[in-house]
């Protein structure tokens, strides 16, 4: 990437500072929320999805992984495109095409059809995401960005929590279409105004550079790993599927690197993968996530099948949880200030490998509740000073970048949690009746697990983030 000079969106001259910055957030951090919600709105629905449309057992998960697989794979596409067109432009892209694919999924007839528009609002989503948190991180800076990126942290936890409270109210209330539907109006509203209110920055000029071959073996590797994560889950860390999908993603990135490395204008510089900020990043948004969606997955399951709750009250249950990880997001946000990074980042994970270990020790529904808040508390830390480490001194022409390498483990580490631990539950994950204790094993190696990354941080997570780094990289003027 050797842009040689910069210039602003479309015919915009506005300068790139928001006149109402808190509009700016609050707008971007609504299309966010909306994304990382689809990844769990449908966990609750699944059954009746599946009854409706005739699913049979090995398609119902797809309803799920579609979006998650396309959402992941087109990531670091996004992210470039990002910064090589400018993301206020990719804003208005990935707005029109998640908000018509969620109409497609809402008047869907078919499983063919859902699977289709589920996979285009993964689309959506990648161009959307990282343009969205790129356009924040050059339009702010100091204490303004560490508070975007403190919002942007809490949406990235407490998403997935809504998710199931939401998609639990939806299903119970007004139908399984709903949980799509309900996008359609709120996209619109963006679309409306986002051309108004949110401003064009500067962008590089070379549009030519986009790396094509890169693209595609990024995109094909990180799908590729995706699928077998989540193969891992269902049919095993053995099954021929698994196997093939994660060596042939691991071969797919293998050759990405080979060929960055003799692109002139790469995809993806693969050193910026080596320095500090960008690895602590991505480092802690994979435990951070995987903690979270498979705490999440088997904690749903446990209250419904363990406990005998309903998926409403399931939905409901997990409410507190949701306000958790928003005031840990919050608080990291205000502390990373003032406290080196690494302390914010360890201690969250201690906490949260605390929260763990209170759901095997306390044999309630309460339990498991009070755990997996506790466990959301610190993670929501993680998730901001995770934002915050990779994208402090992020520059023009790599903001989109950097943040689709971080919203991009986000994706692996939900798939890698989930697949973890559905493997460590076992047979308790198909039994007709399980009892709470089979899934403290699961459970047991979650908190082992934070606990020993809380120690990584500590060496991983540079010391000091404050507020006066990135100062020189917050307009686009």
């Amino acid at each position: 990437m050797h842009p040689t000079t910069l210039e602003t969106e479309g015919e915009a001259t506005r300068p790139g500072t928001p006149r109402h910055p808190g509009l700016v957030l609050a707008l971007l951090a609504t299309a966010q929320l909306m994304l990382v919600l689809d990844v769990t709105v449908v966990n609750v629905a699944l059954p009746r999805i599946g009854d409706d449309l005739g699913l049979d057992r090995g398609a119902v998960p797809w309803v799920m992984t579609a979006y998650t697989l396309v959402f992941g794979g087109l990531m670091l596409l996004g992210g470039r495109l990002a910064d090589v067109v400018g993301p206020r432009r990719m804003i208005l892209v990935g707005l029109t095409v998640f908000t018509a694919a969620s109409l497609a999924c809402a008047l869907s007839g078919s499983a063919a059809e859902l699977l289709v528009g589920r996979a285009a609002q993964g689309l959506g989503a990648a161009v959307l995401s990282p343009a969205a948190l790129a356009l924040l991180t050059r339009t702010s800076e100091g204490r303004g960005r560490m508070r975007a990126l403190a919002v942007w942290g809490a949406l990235s936890g407490a998403g997935t929590a809504l998710g199931l409270v939401l998609g639990g109210l939806l299903t119970s209330a007004l139908g399984w279409r709903w949980i799509f539907a309900i996008n359609v109006p709120i996209g619109v509203l963006l679309l409306a105004v986002v051309p108004f209110l949110v401003p064009a920055v500067a962008r590089a000029t070379s549009r030519a550079s986009l790396d094509v071959p890169g693209a595609v073996l990024v995109t094909a590797g990180t799908g590729a790993l995706v699928y077998g994560l989540v193969n891992a889950g269902t049919e095993g860390w053995g099954a021929a599927g698994t196997v093939l999908a994660l060596g042939g993603g691991l071969v797919a990135w293998a050759l990405f690197v080979l060929v960055e490395r003799a692109t002139e204008r790469p995809l993806l510089r693969i050193g910026l993968l080596r320095e500090p900020p960008v690895a602590a990043g991505a480092f802690l948004m994979v435990v951070a996530t995987g903690l979270m969606v498979g705490g999440f997955f088997l904690g749903s399951f446990m209250l419904q099948r363990a406990y005998g709750m309903s998926a409403l009250e399931v939905g409901l249950a997990f409410v507190p949880v949701a306000v958790t990880v928003v005031i840990g997001s919050q608080v990291a946000g205000h502390l990373l200030v003032r406290v080196p990074a690494k302390w914010v980042a360890s201690v969250g994970l201690a906490l949260a490998a605390v929260g763990e270990g209170l759901v095997v020790l306390i044999d309630h529904p309460a339990g498991v509740v009070t755990g997996l808040a506790v466990a959301s508390f610190g993670a929501g830390a993680a998730f901001v000073t995770a934002f915050t480490a990779a994208l402090a001194t992020a520059g023009q022409d790599d903001a989109g970048l950097r943040s689709a390498i971080v919203n991009t483990f986000h994706e692996l580490g939900g798939a890698f949690g989930i697949a973890a631990l559905s493997s460590v539950a076992g047979a308790a994950l198909t039994a007709v009746s399980p009892q709470a204790g089979d899934f403290a094993g699961a459970f047991t190696v979650a908190a082992i697990v934070v606990a020993a990354s809380a120690a990584v941080a500590v060496v991983l997570v540079p010391s000091v983030l404050g507020s006066s780094q990135g100062h020189g990289h917050g307009h686009g003027h």
